[in-house]
């Protein structure tokens, strides 16, 4: 599918974005290993969640989707001797999923094996490989190091080993793994990160009873951050069953944030937003820039603060962005740098390497992209510069079939001289099938061609 965009038209409106994605996936493991029938409302309902949730059926556990509303009949963590049959998990173009389903089968100690696309391969799988075997699960990844991943059944009577644990990177995928294999462990599991990840599943965990700590450590030497996690499972080993309802994605809210931002005459109001601190680096640097942005009805659910944002059209000033805060935008640097090009003098993006290894090669793939509707944008190892104020024209761009780079090529294209055409654009409902619609319903000319 191919949609094109028509510059210019002010965005006016009041709306909601789907539930969070990153919640969606670990709320929706969380419940099929509770002890009863649990219920989530705004659960996210798109691509991604769908193979986590043909994953839970694979696995044995049972689900009901109707609307926005999932219930689920949690099949517990405990299992017979009987399940030694190899489920073979189809994680998409997923790594949120292959990395926490391989944390929830090792939990499980059965058998399986988690595969998905050809892109999905290539990502990085090492990095849970190495803490999940120290645990004592027996995985094993392909000979480049990434999926298909093997894990072999465990009987019911030998618990996984707990463990102290640095991770390499912050990463709250990585964390999220061990996390759900520790429901397996005996005693303490401690983990350290070099910098503040997201952090849904401490937050679920802590209101499911869990005892789960985590402390900031600030050195006094160079003033740089560490986290430091304990984690210790229930006894006796349940997790009573739940209802809670979901905050809306604030990585979906973002690109509505930076189309308002940049279209003149816009105004634009999001309820319900998640603000989750890990998440809303994007909001902070957004408004160091000057974009006019206001919070209010700030609320809570179940431990997650949200509010409605209020965004109006505003001139932005460049900006550099680089360490703690880049693992808090990780997922916004390919609408952050739509918004750079609209941003009077120089961008700089540092640090982010981690972005070569999403869904595409975000640095690169975004860089090219961009740079076919005219912006002054060059990459670097490990981000990208954006000498920003000119203003991009029309034309014809690629999603590389990254959902996300899609819809900050449609939020660019609003931005242009011209009108821009976006192939492959499907792909945007792998994470926010209503995008488009809402854009609509506020004032956006986006045809199909």
């Amino acid at each position: 599918m191919i949609l094109e965009v028509a510059p210019g038209n002010p965005l006016i409106g009041t709306t909601s974005v789907p539930g969070d994605k990153s919640i969606s996936h670990r709320v929706a493991l969380l419940a099929g290993l509770s002890s009863g029938d649990c219920r989530i409302e705004n659960f996210l309902v798109a691509g991604v969640t769908k193979v986590m949730l043909c994953a839970l059926s694979e696995l044995g556990i049972e689900w009901k989707l109707v609307g926005k509303t999932l219930t689920i009949k949690g099949a517990g963590l405990q299992r017979t001797s009987e399940d030694t049959d190899i489920v073979q998990l189809d994680c998409g173009n997923s790594g949120t999923t292959m990395r926490l389903l391989a944390g929830f089968v090792a939990a499980l100690g059965l058998p399986a094996v988690l595969d998905g696309s050809a892109r999905l391969r290539e990502r990085p799988m090492k990095r849970i490989l190495t803490p999940l075997q120290r645990m004592g699960v027996e995985i094993q990844a392909s000979p480049g190091g990434g999926a298909p991943l093997s894990i072999s059944v465990r009987p019911p009577e030998r618990k996984l080993r707990a463990l102290q644990y640095t991770l390499p990177v912050a990463s709250a995928q990585v964390k999220s793994c061990i996390l759900l294999a520790a429901l397996a462990a005996e005693g303490e599991t401690i983990l350290t990160e070099p910098g503040l990840s997201r952090d849904h599943t401490e937050r679920l965990l802590r209101s499911l009873g869990a005892t789960i700590n985590s402390q900031v450590i600030v050195s006094s030497e160079d003033a740089s951050v560490q986290v430091e996690t304990h984690f210790t499972p229930p006894d006796p080993l349940e997790l009573e069953p739940f209802n809670l309802l979901l905050p809306g994605d604030f990585s979906s809210a973002a690109f509505l944030i930076v189309a308002a931002v940049i279209t003149p005459g816009s105004e634009v109001k999001i309820n319900n937003v998640g603000l989750n601190p890990t998440r809303t680096g994007l909001l902070d640097v957004l408004r160091s820039m000057g974009a006019d942005i206001a919070i209010t009805n700030r609320n809570d659910s179940g431990g997650e603060p949200l509010g409605d944002l209020h965004v109006r059209y505003s001139k932005l000033r460049g900006t550099t962005v680089s360490g703690a805060i880049v693992v808090r935008m990780i997922d916004e640097f390919p609408i952050f740098a739509v918004a750079a090009t609209h941003a009077n003098g120089r961008t700089v993006v540092e640090d982010a390497t981690e972005l070569r290894h999403k869904e595409s090669d975000r640095i690169h793939d975004l860089c090219v992209e961009l740079q076919r509707l005219g912006a002054d944008l060059v990459e670097s190892v490990d981000g990208f510069v954006i000498n920003g104020g000119k203003m991009l024209v029309g034309g014809r761009v690629g999603t590389h079939r990254d959902h996300r780079l899609a819809m900050a090529l449609l939020v660019a294209g609003m931005g242009a001289s011209g009108p821009v055409e976006i192939e492959q654009a499907e792909i945007i409902t792998e994470s926010f099938p209503q995008f488009v619609h809402i854009l609509r319903n506020m004032g956006a000319v986006i045809n199909e061609k």
